[in-house]
């Protein structure tokens, strides 16, 4: 099983961010105890606070697609996205390679 990231744009109704926010937390919240996440990073576009990017990377992508995106946590979240975007979100999948971060100074 090879591990899968998934970057996802989202572009926010202005006035709807409140609640999209709201509920990206909650499935971020949730997510976090899935055996099969690894990390996941929220984004905010510095030019435009309705633009989002979702960084996400899984153990593998056909759990993504045959379990995770099927838990029952997700679905007011999927319900309300046609209503809480100006458009589609835009996914790409790309499959990590290498990861560097700093060391800690402590």
């Amino acid at each position: 099983m090879a591990p899968v990231t998934y970057v996802i744009v989202f572009d926010v109704v202005p006035e709807l961010r409140p609640e999209f926010l709201e509920l990206l937390e909650a499935v971020l919240d949730a997510m976090r105890g899935e055996s099969a996440f690894r990390e996941a990073i929220l984004h905010r576009d510095p030019n435009d606070e309705n633009r989002f990017m979702l960084y996400e990377t899984w153990r593998s992508h056909q759990d993504v697609i045959d379990v995770q995106l099927k838990r029952p946590y997700r679905q007011r979240w999927h319900d309300a996205l046609p209503r809480l975007l100006r458009q589609d979100r835009a996914i790409t999948v790309w499959q990590p390679l290498r990861a560097d971060r700093a060391v800690s100074a402590n």
